[in-house]
């Protein structure tokens, strides 16, 4: 089992930047952020393997970046040129061996971002 820990999540304008972090309870092979909006389905958004392999969903690229710290158990997202349309409940997901965004095992609860026009 794994837990995960979001945080960082909060209200900014359009066009600001947020970061959020995501602490493992041990390290995971692939880590990754999913978000939903009110009324929409779940998506992924970005996820990352130990070896630095990222994925993007084609709606972030360029604005979001995903990281993890050395130790493989923190992940973060960096959020920049938000839009009012990121708004969405963001979750941490990980998996001990696959990195797709169908692929997650583990959950975190979720941090909302709320981005205003």
């Amino acid at each position: 089992q794994v837990q995960l820990m979001e945080s960082g999540g909060g209200s900014v304008q359009a066009g600001g930047s947020l970061r959020l972090s995501c602490v493992a309870s041990r390290y995971i092979y692939c880590m990754g952020w999913f978000r939903q909006a009110p009324g929409k389905a779940r998506e992924g958004v970005a996820t990352i393997t130990e070896y630095g392999t990222t994925n993007y969903a084609d709606s972030v690229k360029g604005r979001f970046t995903i990281s993890r710290d050395n130790a493989k158990t923190t992940l973060y997202l960096e959020m920049n040129s938000l839009k009012p349309e990121d708004t969405a409940m963001y979750y941490c997901a990980a998996h001990g061996s696959a990195c797709g965004f169908y692929d997650m095992a583990y959950w975190g609860k979720g941090t909302l971002v709320t981005i205003s026009s």
